[in-house]
């Protein structure tokens, strides 16, 4: 009799897992995803990613705006008698009554090794710190944040231009393939968890935009753990002359020079020990431009101080 597998997910992070679990057979019973959000600009409704994908497969999506003290869901998922859910960045408290619903428990695939980056944004942490290398953990979900016992983690490594896009990418398909290894061990009870080492957990915080705001007082290399850490959402930026631009990529430069100061026409700007050589710069309300293009009509030149707003 083939299992019954409640999946939860929102983001893109979410759909090479979704898929692949799809594919190679599992019968995925039924998909929560958080619900469709009204862009900034207009009424359009955006489906999540997962809803979307989940529409292609024919897979029922449930939405509901919280799983607190929601009678119906729970209802529903006590009709259903799941046999596993798996929940990759679903993006709800899912409460303890819930919880003991599913026969396997609730595995949360999560993007870090833990216990290190619990939380919301373990990615863009990650390469904010500097890390070398990061990965997935397969952990059941207790009530307290990403601190239940882990089965198993996966380990990558970060790349120098690696940004929360890419290492996102490689860490949801490292993720989908990984799965596969696992699920049924866990179903059949053929795999044990451990405590997770609690004592050295580190925590991953939602991003706050202000943290964008580059500093150059910084040494180059963290500027750069900045720029990618946040590209795309929220971004790094700094402002000059009342105008605010987001660098979208950039490297390091053996150039020095006075902190804030561009040192060359190429738009390399000193730092606290080098220099940072920006590549892909946004000014704001305008397209993205590679720096040989945009320099050509900037107000920004050589010479110019940075922190001079």
């Amino acid at each position: 009799m083939l299992k019954k597998i409640i999946f939860m997910g929102t983001p893109y992070f979410a759909v090479p897992i979704l898929k692949s679990l799809y594919q190679n057979g599992y019968n995925i019973s039924a998909v929560y995803t958080q619900p469709p959000q009204k862009s900034n600009r207009g009424q359009k409704i955006n489906k999540s990613p997962i809803q979307g994908f989940s529409e292609t497969l024919n897979i029922e999506s449930r939405m509901p705006l919280s799983l607190q003290d929601n009678k119906e869901e729970l209802d529903f998922l006590k009709k259903l008698n799941p046999d596993i859910a798996i929940v990759v960045a679903y993006g709800q408290i899912i409460p303890k009554e819930i919880l003991g619903l599913a026969k396997k428990g609730f595995i949360n695939i999560h993007a870090s090794l833990l216990p290190k980056w619990r939380g919301a944004a373990p990615i863009q942490r990650s390469i904010m710190n500097l890390d070398k290398e990061t990965g997935i953990s397969i952990m059941k979900i207790n009530e307290k944040l990403d601190s239940g016992p882990v089965c198993h983690s996966y380990k990558t490594k970060i790349n120098d231009n690696d940004n929360a896009t890419t290492l996102s990418e490689k860490l949801s398909l490292l993720a989908a393939e990984k799965i596969l290894d696992v699920i049924d061990d866990i179903i059949d009870d053929k795999i044990k968890f451990e405590e997770q080492d609690h004592a050295n957990a580190t925590y991953a915080n939602k991003i706050e935009k202000i943290e964008g705001k580059i500093d150059w007082n910084n040494p180059a290399k963290k500027i750069v753990g900045i720029i990618n850490g946040l590209h795309p959402k929220p971004g790094a930026w700094f402002n000059f002359k009342g105008e605010r631009y987001k660098i979208l990529s950039a490297k390091i430069s053996e150039k020095k020079g006075k902190i804030g100061e561009v040192l060359s026409e190429t738009l390399e700007v000193g730092c606290s020990d080098l220099s940072l050589e920006i590549l892909e710069i946004q000014r704001e309300g305008k397209q993205p431009q590679k720096v040989s293009e945009f320099m050509l009509g900037s107000k920004i030149k050589k010479g110019l101080n940075l922190q001079n707003e």
